[in-house]
């Protein structure tokens, strides 16, 4: 249940807390915007108590560390935290002013920081009491309860070392506070580890180049943190298995016909598929039609819904799953048995034919696939029948008695269930394996049509080189930039421009800034090759790169071309750390660029050249 009661103002929580001996706090809340505006009314409050002594020592601190980092004299809050001594303290603000606080806080001479909950996982800050003002957190996709985790790291800093025996948490009144939420959360479990492992372009290409093959990619994925819970399971299948191969050999030891694990298991699959014939009469043709069609529906080729005219190319084949592309470029997934007509040719699956398979159905260039006549299916079947029965016989040696071969079809129905779980789990297992390699395949398939791996040769070209050494957001998008040109010619600050777009968060937005010419001339051209790219990706399976972040593009143009920071900050209207973030991740890709001497030394000496730009005072 939720409570819904008013929120204490911050001056009487700092009072309270003050009165209890409760201080130094950290004061956790939900918003950025809050944690000023609760900095604010404290220091605003005149019943609050000051330090004098406190006070000379944070001015002190503040002029020392003025001398190596200018930018903070004006900072909005200095005159909040030189006389109230409390703080607000989040992404927002520039990495020195925080930097700032944190020795304040460190030294004794702050009461409380207001503080968002992601300060709990990244700075150490010594308190006597951890305030939460709510049980819910804002991510990336809006607002979500608080995790086990989470709620611990906030609750952890609650206690100074060599100063408190114990630590406090004070779980404050506002509408989004739930208490018993909050107390089952401490007593829970931490929760699980989530590895960052991706499968990446970049990773992708590293691993191939290091490792020599995809069998060895894939056997590292499998083993990766990342995937620890599907491999998991496939090591609790293969345990199983490996049981019930203990099973068959314990039947078949010491037996007189020779027998052995390969033996049963050809037994069960040639018995099953035998009975699987028999059990069905010539009549059923949904099964016979169905079986016929894992046959022949294979990637490259082109096959109907029903007996609709909807065409689809298919990509992929998992099981009775059918990965396959609309004429229009979208993806879909089909099922089997709702395929309907299926053509002959089979296309190799690359950009030049795509469209030409359409057109071959559309003029009639492709004919259809003859399916077999229902009778046919009845004769083809007593044969195959036939075949597999004398199959069969030749698992037993030559010259055996009637008896001895009773005993020897026997002795192999007892290992026929055993078999039979041996072929099922091995089905399960390698579903599960390519549950983890398709992410890396489908990339894979990305890279062979641009030139930067040889999928059939398993290899990664020079081309591919070069482009995994780049430690780069969105590395294909860059990579091809790099390969049409797009960074000839220009001027550093379109350089910049250009590379903050990709750099940013797309979802970010730092202002109105209009972007020149040259820039949008750029972007433009650089809009082609991001649908190229898309294209490709979506055809085979890979989620496509956001948009790029124009706004972002002309706050950085504005910055390489000479913008003072306290004009970028008024004309973005952008919080100084979300400018500071955007900036370093800027430079911090141009950088990267900036090594590729060899394979791009004119992009590279321009790169170096705007990264001096831009990691200039305040960013570093």
């Amino acid at each position: 249940m939720r409570f819904k009661l008013p929120e204490i103002p911050p001056p009487k929580l700092i009072t309270a807390l003050r009165n209890y001996n409760l201080l130094p706090a950290i004061v956790f809340m939900p918003t950025r915007r809050r944690c000023d505006e609760a900095a604010l009314e404290v220091a605003a409050d005149r019943a609050q108590r000051t330090d004098p002594d406190k006070e000379r020592r944070r001015q002190e601190l503040f002029e020392e560390y003025l001398a190596a980092n200018p930018e903070i004299k004006t900072h909005k809050h200095r005159k909040i935290v030189m006389r109230a001594g409390v703080a607000a303290h989040h992404a927002g603000h520039i990495p020195a002013w925080k930097l700032l606080v944190e020795k304040m806080m460190s030294a004794g001479l702050l009461d409380a920081i207001f503080a968002t909950s992601t300060v709990a996982a990244g700075v150490d800050f010594p308190a006597r009491t951890v305030v939460v003002t709510n049980a819910d957190i804002r991510g990336n996709d809006g607002w979500r309860s608080l995790n086990a985790s989470e709620l611990q790291q906030m609750t952890g800093r609650a206690g100074r070392r060599g100063k408190d025996n114990v630590g406090f948490v004070v779980l404050a009144p506002s509408n989004f506070q739930n208490p018993p939420k909050v107390a089952e959360l401490l007593k829970s479990a931490p929760d699980p580890l989530n590895s960052q492992f991706r499968a990446t372009y970049t990773s992708l290409l590293n691993l191939l180049d290091a490792f020599k093959g995809f069998a060895q990619v894939r056997d590292i994925a499998e083993r990766s943190f990342a995937f620890r819970e599907t491999s998991a399971q496939v090591a609790r299948l293969e345990k199983h298995s490996e049981k019930r191969e203990k099973a068959i050999l314990k039947k078949l030891a010491g037996n007189e016909f020779g027998f052995d694990l390969e033996t049963a298991r050809a037994f069960e699959r040639l018995t099953a598929t035998r009975l699987r014939l028999q059990e069905k009469a010539p009549h059923d043709r949904i099964e016979l039609r169905l079986n016929w069609l894992r046959e022949n529906v294979v990637p490259g080729r082109v096959v109907t819904k029903g007996n609709t005219k909807r065409y689809f190319l298919v990509l992929n084949v998992f099981g009775d799953k059918v990965v396959a592309m609309r004429e229009d470029g979208s993806g879909a997934t089909l099922s089997m048995s709702h395929l309907g007509r299926v053509f002959s040719k089979i296309y190799k699956l690359s950009e030049s034919t795509l469209d030409e398979a359409f057109d071959d159905i559309h003029e009639n260039r492709n004919p259809l696939l003859e399916e077999p006549k229902i009778s046919k299916l009845g004769i083809d079947r007593d044969a195959a029948i036939e075949l597999l029965s004398a199959q069969i016989d030749r698992l037993l040696p030559d010259g055996l008695s009637d008896d001895a071969r009773r005993r020897g079809f026997q002795l192999l129905w007892e290992t026929w269930d055993d078999a039979e779980f041996l072929q099922k789990n091995a089905r399960d297992v390698e579903i599960l394996r390519s549950e983890i390699w398709l992410p890396f395949e489908r990339r894979a398939r990305v890279l062979d049509h641009f030139g930067y791996l040889d999928f059939a040769a398993e290899k990664v070209t020079e081309r591919g080189k070069w482009l995994a050494d780049l430690r780069v957001d969105r590395p294909l998008l860059v990579g091809e930039a790099l390969r049409h040109g797009l960074f000839d010619n220009l001027e550093p600050k379109h350089v910049a421009a250009l590379t903050a777009a990709l750099a940013a968060d797309s979802d970010r937005n730092f202002g109105e800034l209009y972007l020149s010419d040259p820039i949008l001339d750029l972007v433009t051209r650089f809009e082609d090759i991001i649908y190229e790219v898309s294209g490709v990706e979506w055809k085979n399976g890979v989620d496509p790169s956001e948009e790029i972040n124009l706004s972002a593009a002309a706050a950085a143009e504005h910055w390489a071309d000479g913008l003072p920071w306290e004009e970028l900050v008024f004309h973005t209207k952008a919080e100084e750390g979300d400018l500071v973030r955007l900036l370093s991740r800027t430079g911090e890709a141009l950088m990267q660029i900036a090594q590729l001497r060899h394979s791009n030394p004119d992009a590279a000496f321009l790169a170096s050249r705007t990264a001096d730009l831009i990691l200039r005072e305040p960013i570093r």
